[in-house]
């Protein structure tokens, strides 16, 4: 992907650099926003945006509207969405088959190709995208709800954090700042990444989230979103949760850890997490897996004192991988190697410390099945 000058003049084609980037853009106006990504954009003529790995509706929606926004308001011939990892979750299967999103896997495209790279509901930092080391610094736009990580504030454009509970919403602002009306189906796909992130407003939601729930539920197709939150679902989906259920254990009735084994689909690892959060009086659960040879981690915090991204870095971190998230919900990747005694004794290591910063690592577990009813 070759230099380009951009609006702040970050990127030259000498290799030099002119001025810093510019300050954060969340506390902008969406307009104000709008008019300098278009800046950004403008004059290029392909652009590819990606999602994160193993992407989750919000990031598929994000991706897709972005696109549209580059082509239809920054003049760019193309702007293509491809994602790496797998959509393997029946739910998120469902929502690019039913809604027919125009997004394909990474390995059909050629970076090369692209002058102009988005990235959406993570940033360059992460490693959780399928954008190599040696172009992490030509991301040229950044949109994504989660904590800022500084390295991100060195693109043309990032618009990082902010008073969001879903990167949806973030979009959702740009369109309706730029007069943009999406499609039926853009917009039912924005519509449930809005209700996927938010556990339907109901977790880390905030005025702009519910107002943008209310701009788009007149225009999503409830008849499709019918058909994507409730798919057919393989019998491997059950065997996974009979095995989550098995395997699970309770300490000190406020934490609940669960070992998946092998996963079909390294997105179930956090839909795991996220229903164990349902047992009476839990306030951290975590589930982890190992898929292709890593290791997929998923922490949900109920405890308003700790933060589940923070908290899952500092531990994940010594590992290699990627790890990050919020303060109810993160998620971490860890590459695994050498003999089955050694990988195991990093999932032991992992769990220890993990209990250890719920306060329960000297409470005795319980099985799940087995333990008493109240």
């Amino acid at each position: 992907m070759p230099a380009t000058p951009t609006a702040n003049g970050r990127k030259m084609s000498g290799g030099g650099e002119t001025e810093p980037p510019p300050p954060r853009l969340a506390t902008l106006p969406a307009r104000a926003k709008l008019e300098r990504m278009i800046q950004v954009a403008r004059g290029h003529k392909k652009a590819l945006v990606l999602t994160h790995d193993n992407p989750d509706p919000d990031s598929l929606a994000s991706a897709v509207a972005l696109a549209q926004l580059l082509r239809e308001r920054a003049d760019v011939a193309e702007a293509r969405v491809a994602y790496s990892g797998l959509i393997g979750r029946a739910e998120n299967i469902a929502l690019v088959k039913v809604l027919r999103l125009p997004v394909v896997p990474i390995a059909q495209v050629d970076l090369d190709e692209y002058d102009l790279l988005g990235l959406v509901d993570t940033q360059p930092p992460t490693g959780n995208h399928a954008v190599p080391p040696r172009l992490r610094h030509e991301v040229d736009i950044i949109i994504d709800h989660h904590p800022l990580r500084d390295e991100s504030l060195q693109a043309p454009f990032a618009d990082v954090g902010g008073d969001y509970g879903s990167t949806s919403t973030m979009l959702v602002e740009y369109l309706r700042a730029a007069r943009l009306e999406p499609s039926t189906e853009v917009a039912t796909a924005l519509f449930y990444g809005l209700k996927a992130d938010t556990r339907d407003l109901g977790r880390e939601t905030t005025q702009t989230d519910i107002d943008t729930y209310l701009w788009l539920f007149p225009r999503a197709d409830k008849q499709l979103l019918g058909q994507i939150e409730h798919p057919e679902l393989p019998a491997r989906y059950f065997q996974m949760y009979h095995t989550a259920y098995e395997r699970a254990k309770v300490y000190g009735d406020t934490a609940i850890v669960t070992d998946l084994e092998e996963v079909y689909s390294p997105d179930m690892v956090a839909e795991v997490a996220e229903r164990l959060m349902f047992l009476e009086g839990m306030k951290w659960s975590l589930a982890y897996a190992t898929f292709r040879n890593q290791l997929f981690l998923s922490l949900r915090v109920k405890d308003r004192r700790m933060n589940a991204g923070r908290l899952i870095r500092e531990i994940c971190g010594d590992y290699g991988g990627s790890a990050g998230g919020h303060g109810s919900m993160a998620g971490a990747r860890i590459p695994l190697s050498g003999r089955a005694n050694q990988r195991k004794a990093i999932k032991r290591e992992l769990v220890r410390r993990f209990l250890e910063s719920f306060g329960v690592a000297d409470e005795r577990p319980v099985a799940l099945l087995s333990a008493p009813s109240p």
